[in-house]
């Protein structure tokens, strides 16, 4: 099992001697001269392209797989597709979205004059539909073909009438010879950039999120210490607090927390503890925007690394939100989020941040801050999202979504301002290793979260920072 480093300690956990687990992405299973097949269908052409570049140079070939060997195995017991229709929403029509994409197409330096659009959130986003064909994000399965004079929607067509999308004519395009670019469609471009109303819809929409949150975590510093709680009962009732789950429910204690995405299950869920860590990593799907918010508590006495490891997480949080950087700057900047760890000689490894949409993906690339993502520019939302991983002891991880913001400088910069509202736990927090900025920093999201500070922890919202 080829796995990337998120995973590992889980797989280590759950893979039985019939398995290897092999912690590098080199192909050295396959001889030399061999063939490695892919599903063609799940991968786009650039990671595609790069995949056979790189077998290419090690005496590999990479073949395309006509029938996927999974679809093989399901046979006649496949669940059937979902026929359920799509949901309109409102919002920029989508002729006027479909004009500004013909715009960046006449004000390419190719002049392209068709667009494919592969991803479903693309789709989605450019038509205001919402589906229900993926567990957890609101889209459905599509293809849409934009040219200089036409739109085409590939769908089942059943399923456009409840919306009142009319079909249209398919042209013929010979696509593969005529194709221009392969990397980032002007639609995932648009998409990530949020105008002012869809911006106030999504910070609207962590304001409600965390209430829900909020209501969990003092509904669980109640329970926990009569031991009424384990991890499958605490992700239910944050689902049912929220009414509307993104995805499934991090919900882990202990050494469950080290797993970076670990869910618990009704039959395999351990007991929450006041004597051990608690990380919760949930999200929502709103008609007005997407949340995702992880949190890491500790109900009783935190040891000396636990406290101190908390604190980094939190510190590099802090210094990659207040971070003050230039325009277009593509990665790089999640340095700043790993450096107060990097000082003990500590890391995690995860990225930092993805960016997240209105009402669609948790995860909307191409926004974050890795070299392969895009440069950063107002108008877009990332997570900033730390964390630190003791195997078979514990978890620590703390998510916020922000928003980028122009600074205010003389010039043009850019810096961050942070739209979730759940407050950090004050028993964690050695405020000793906090520099003063950081202490203003933690002390402004305090002010915004209506929370007092506190010397000592005590029940309530006060116990937070």
């Amino acid at each position: 099992l080829w796995t990337d480093s998120r995973y590992w300690t889980q797989a280590e956990r759950q893979l039985d001697c019939n398995w290897e687990l092999q912690r590098t992405s080199q192909w050295g299973a396959v001889p030399v001269g061999g063939n490695i097949s892919l599903d063609p269908f799940l991968f786009s052409i650039d990671t595609w392209n790069s995949y056979s570049q790189a077998l290419h140079g090690s005496g590999r070939t990479l073949l395309p797989i006509e029938n996927n060997l999974v679809d093989q195995v399901w046979g006649d017991q496949r669940p059937p597709p979902l026929s359920r229709p799509f949901a309109p929403l409102p919002g920029n029509s989508w002729q006027e979205k479909v004009a500004g994409i013909r715009q960046q197409m006449e004000q390419h330096v190719r002049r392209p004059t068709a667009v494919l659009l592969s991803g479903l959130e693309e789709t989605a986003w450019l038509f205001n539909l919402r589906g229900h064909d993926i567990p957890y994000n609101p889209v459905f399965y599509s293809y849409t073909l934009l040219t200089n004079t036409s739109i085409s929607l590939f769908v089942d067509e059943l399923r456009l009438s409840a919306a009142g999308v009319a079909g249209h004519a398919t042209p013929s395009l010979p696509l593969q010879e005529k194709l221009l670019e392969d990397s980032y469609s002007p639609v995932m471009l648009a998409k990530a950039v949020k105008n002012p109303k869809e911006q106030k819809l999504l910070r609207a929409a962590h304001v409600r999120d965390a209430v829900a949150v909020i209501q969990y975590l003092l509904w669980l510093e109640k329970m926990v210490p009569q031991g009424q709680v384990d991890e499958f009962l605490g992700a239910q009732h944050i689902d049912t607090l929220r009414q509307s789950v993104l995805f499934q429910s991090i919900s882990a204690s202990g050494l469950n927390a080290a797993l970076a995405h670990y869910s618990p299950s009704n039959g395999s869920s351990r007991k929450l503890s006041v004597d051990e860590m608690y990380l919760s990593d949930t999200g929502g799907q709103y008609l007005d925007g997407t949340t995702d918010i992880t949190r890491t508590v500790h109900w009783g006495v935190p040891t000396p690394l636990q406290k101190e490891a908390y604190t980094r997480v939190l510190m590099g949080n802090i210094d990659l939100s207040r971070l003050v950087f230039p325009p277009n700057t593509a990665g790089g900047l999640e340095s700043f989020a790993r450096r107060a760890l990097w000082d003990v000689g500590l890391n995690y490894g995860h990225g930092t941040g993805h960016g997240i949409g209105n009402f669609l993906s948790v995860h909307e690339w191409p926004v974050g801050f890795q070299s392969n993502n895009v440069p950063l520019a107002a108008g877009m939302f990332t997570s900033i999202e730390p964390g630190y991983y003791c195997d078979g002891e514990f978890g620590i991880r703390i998510e916020d979504v922000a928003l980028v913001v122009n600074a205010q400088t003389e010039v043009p910069f850019l810096t961050f301002e942070v739209v979730s509202l759940v407050p950090y736990d004050r028993n964690l927090i050695n405020l000793s290793l906090l520099s003063p900025e950081q202490v203003l920093g933690a002390r402004g999201r305090e002010a915004e979260q209506g929370c007092g500070v506190r010397g000592e922890r005590r029940r309530g919202l006060g116990g937070w920072m």
